[in-house]
C-alpha cells in the first residue's frame, strides 16, 4: 500500500516538473477536466462529512456506502488529475499581491497532505475491512479531517487558479 502511494506522490511530481508551465490544453474535454475534478473533490467533502455524520448516529451500513462512494469519487479525481497534467503539464498561478502567498500556502500544505493521505485512507479502509473497527476508529480519527481538508482545499486552489485568477 504504502509503495503505492510513493509511486503514485513520485507520478505526480513528475507529470507536474516535466512539461512546460501554461501548455493550454487542447479540446474541450481536456479543457473541462478541472472542473471536474473540482467536481469531484466537493462530492468526496460532502461525502466524508456525511459519512462522519452516519458512523456517529452508529448507522454502519448507510457508513460504509457513503465512505466506499467517497473512496471512490477520490478515485476517479485522482485518473482524471493525472490524466489532465499527463496531457497539459502544470498550469501557473497568475494572481498577483496578497493572494499569490495565500495560494501557494493553500497548494503547498494541500500537496503534503494529498501525498500523505493515499496510505493513510488505504490503511482506513484494510482495518474496517478486515473488522479491525477500534483500530479502524483510532487512524480514522485524524485520517478524516485531512481527507477533508484535500478534499475542500483542491476546490479552492480550482477556484484559485481557473476562476478567480484564470491565466491570460
Amino acid at each position: 500500500m504504502i509503495v503505492g502511494a510513493a509511486l503514485a506522490g513520485i507520478a505526480i511530481l513528475w507529470l507536474l516538473t516535466s512539461r512546460p508551465p501554461g501548455v493550454v490544453p487542447s479540446g474541450a474535454g481536456l479543457r473541462a477536466l478541472p472542473t471536474y475534478n473540482a467536481i469531484m473533490n466537493a462530492t468526496c467533502g460532502a461525502l466524508l462529512i456525511a459519512g462522519f455524520v452516519l458512523a456517529r448516529g452508529k448507522r454502519i451500513r448507510a457508513h460504509l456506502t457513503v465512505m466506499s462512494t467517497a473512496l471512490v469519487a477520490s478515485a476517479l479525481f485522482l485518473g482524471s488529475y493525472l490524466y489532465y497534467h499527463a496531457k497539459a503539464g502544470s498550469v501557473p498561478f497568475t494572481g498577483q499581491g496578497w493572494i499569490r502567498p495565500v495560494y501557494f500556502t493553500v497548494l503547498i500544505s494541500h500537496t503534503v497532505l494529498a501525498a500523505a493521505i493515499v496510505p493513510l485512507v488505504l490503511i482506513v479502509v484494510y482495518r474496517a475491512a478486515r473488522g479491525q473497527f477500534d483500530r479502524h476508529r483510532r487512524i480514522a480519527r485524524f485520517t478524516l479531517p485531512l481527507w477533508l481538508y484535500v478534499s475542500l482545499t483542491g476546490v479552492a486552489i480550482y477556484l484559485m487558479l481557473y476562476i478567480w485568477f484564470p491565466g491570460s
